[in-house]
């Protein structure tokens, strides 16, 4: 008797006991891996490739200047054998928490080289993410740069090494700039398989305590990957290149992708030039990344920049507009990554004498939605098209960057390479070209599962493996997505739905108002009545609420859907992520209106400090 073939592998487990199942289909994984997709090598063994093939070329550009391979890979193996000293290892769970530099590349780095699984997670959540998160994942080590959580790891007795980046280490505390007693790690052979756990995505999403999403080498460096090597096709310049518009300095080696595959992504269409002369060699990008590497978004940094491209990443250790603005002058990124209120800060900026960011091949947004405004002044002054991605740390992903016709108004065309989307109604037949429905997904980026939240892959896959965004979207005749909104982010207004995400989308093509973000504010009346929160262009006037629902009118947006209340605000409040907060927008707009402002009213918020 034959025995059938099992749908998934064995679950990894650490050696604290937790559990990390593959819900992606072997089926489907195996049919990745023959149309190369996925590669067959873990993060490290392709890191350490680009070292040894380009020792000198820049790795790492922070505050501090730049760090080439050579010695980048020398800093990964000191801190893995201090890892190591401490009796880390394959089957752990390291959590970091630091910010954007050199150490916080080193460190996730070591985690690969011992065949551990990194959990980066960024600054400024409180000591409260870090119990909620070491203790869910069960993390046999952590790297902290904050006292709190440094105070707060007591409570976590299988915790069984904590390192600090500072000189003075508490009790039991171990310091990471140090040299090993043992020397550094010397590795041996690929420390894991490509199909392994390597990174855990941290998001915050829609739940009481933040998500984990496990992510295995091959989906960082295969799907991931993808699309970030898709940006090479962004559309082109639109005003004319300087001498200095050049990414790749003499002698660098040619970006070609990772060691298994093609830099162009699979399925893709091959366009040819206007001659029939090859195209030269790309260099590889240099990467400037504003958002936290340990973020969701920002792992397109350190496991997709540098190890699976062997590109150079451009760091900062907190977001200033006017430092980003000096940094793409000044270090000439290829490609350039925020949140639209970054992006949107940046361009408000007067120019720099003798400014220069030719470099560019393309400005890259992510993370919330891009208003219209904030992409013309981006286009504007950067002179390249904003790329936009839309995706989430659950596995999604649709971008502008393919050949092909500009995307216009919608989040581009589903990259077979990364991942197929898909249309579905609430019974889970196929939606109908146009039809909205919850939008799916699922490709060689897709991760294996939650972490120590089995309830979470129940509700978020399907059993076939499709990831479930809660998302509402729609596929054109064109095989194009069109992002509606999210199934659960909604006003209710007197029993009627109203969608914040496409008041904000008509908001912000008002040619005053430089960033819009919609909340409810509580009502008796009607439950919720909406309320437009704004921050006007620098040196306009700020609007009024007539104005706006004006505009909106014009728009075409229907009359239900108006904003009844406007504040506006000299600073949107952000997450650590660079993301605008809607919890503390919401609860600023609650705070000025009051119980007695009635309806119809424009407020102006005392100014930031």
């Amino acid at each position: 008797m034959t025995t059938a073939p099992t749908t998934h592998r064995a679950p990894w487990r650490s050696r604290n006991g937790l559990e990390l199942p593959d819900r992606v289909p072997r089926a489907d994984r195996a049919a990745w891996e023959a149309r190369g997709l996925c590669p067959d090598a873990d993060l490290f063994t392709l890191f350490r490739e680009h070292a040894l093939a380009a020792p000198g070329r820049d790795a790492v550009v922070d505050e501090r200047g730049a760090l080439s391979y050579g010695e980048l890979y020398a800093e990964v193996l000191r801190v893995a054998g201090l890892f190591a000293e401490a009796g880390l290892g394959p089957r752990d769970v390291i959590a970091l928490r630091l910010p954007n530099g050199r150490l916080a590349a080193a460190a996730e780095l070591a985690v690969y080289a011992l065949g551990a699984v990194a959990l980066p997670y960024p600054l400024g959540g409180g000591v409260r993410d870090t119990l909620s998160l070491l203790a869910r994942s069960r993390a046999g080590g952590a790297v902290l740069s904050e006292s709190e959580d440094l105070a707060a790891t007591a409570e976590l007795p299988w915790l069984r090494a904590v390192f600090t980046t500072g000189p003075d280490a508490a009790p039991g505390v171990r310091r990471l700039d140090r040299a090993p007693e043992d020397g550094p790690f010397r590795p041996s052979g690929p420390p894991a398989e490509s199909t392994a756990p390597a990174r855990i995505l941290v998001s915050s999403g829609s739940e009481t305590e933040p998500k984990m999403i496990a992510y295995s080498h091959q989906a960082m460096a295969g799907g991931r990957a993808a699309y970030v090597r898709a940006l090479a096709d962004a559309p082109a310049r639109t005003g004319p290149r300087t001498p200095a518009d050049s990414s790749a300095r003499a002698g660098a080696p040619a970006f070609t992708g990772s060691p298994a595959g093609p830099a162009t992504p699979p399925g893709f269409p091959v366009v040819p030039g206007p001659s029939a002369e090859p195209e030269p060699p790309v260099a590889p990008p240099r990467l400037l990344v504003l958002v936290p590497l340990a973020s969701s978004y920002g792992s397109l940094g350190v496991p997709v920049g540098l190890a699976a491209l062997g590109g150079t990443l451009i760091v900062r250790g907190r977001f200033d507009a006017a430092d980003a603005l000096r940094a793409t002058v000044e270090h000439r990124p290829t490609h350039l990554f925020g949140v639209p209120t970054m992006l949107r800060r940046m361009a408000d900026l007067p120019r720099l004498p003798g400014e220069d960011t030719s470099s560019l091949r393309a400005v890259v947004s992510s993370g919330a939605a891009l208003p219209a405004s904030t992409a013309a002044a981006c286009l504007e002054r950067f002179g390249v098209p904003v790329v936009t991605v839309y995706g989430s740390s659950d596995g999604v992903n649709c971008h502008t960057a393919a050949p092909g016709a500009p995307a216009g108004d919608t989040a581009g065309t589903p990259d077979p390479a990364v991942a197929v989307l898909r249309i579905v109604r609430p019974d889970g037949t196929p939606a109908d070209t146009g039809e909205p429905g919850e939008i799916q997904a699922k490709g060689p980026m897709t991760p294996l599962c939650y972490v120590a939240a089995p309830d979470l892959d129940a509700r978020y896959r399907t059993a076939d493996g499709w990831v479930r965004t809660g998302d509402l979207g729609a596929l054109d005749g064109k095989g194009r997505l069109q992002v509606l909104g999210r199934l659960r982010n909604v006003v209710i207004r007197g029993g009627h739905t109203i969608s914040p995400a496409e008041v904000e989308q008509e908001l912000g093509t008002h040619p005053g108002i430089a960033e819009a973000v919609c909340v409810p504010v509580p009502d008796e009346e009607f439950g919720e009545r909406l309320c437009a929160c704004v921050r006007p262009v620098p040196g306009a006037p700020a609007p009024a609420l007539g104005d706006v629902t004006a505009h909106l009118a014009a728009r075409g947006l229907e009359r239900r859907k108006f904003p009844e209340y406007l504040l506006v605000l000299d600073r949107m409040p952000l997450r650590p992520t660079g993301k605008v907060c809607r919890r503390t927008a919401a609860a600023r707009a609650a705070a000025a209106l009051g119980v007695d402002t009635p309806p119809g009213a424009t407020v102006f918020a005392e100014r930031s400090r």
